[in-house]
């Protein structure tokens, strides 16, 4: 499994976050605390997923799909329930 992060900024006002937001939970485990930040447990690559989700987004719009999959990480000021995610996930 890897574990990607995904980070989105939709340019445009009034556009539309719910069919990115839906396309990105149905990729797998997904941890969610950031307002655009987005971190995704799935069997996927990179490159899969940003094609994916690039469907959902408008011409102008940034994607960024990195794997991060490995044991080097580092975080601060979550709630315990988001440590815990991090902690068994990354």
């Amino acid at each position: 499994m890897n574990t990607l992060l995904i980070g989105y900024d939709l340019n445009k006002t009034g556009q539309d976050y719910d069919s990115l937001i839906e396309a990105i939970k149905s990729d797998g485990t997904w941890w969610h605390h950031l307002d655009s930040t987005w971190l995704v447990k799935t069997s996927q690559t990179a490159t899969a997923v940003r094609d994916q989700l690039q469907r959902h987004i408008d011409a102008n719009d940034e994607l960024l799909v990195v794997d991060i999959t490995g044991d080097a990480a580092a975080w601060y000021g979550f709630n315990e329930k988001a440590n815990i995610w991090l902690k068994d996930n990354l």
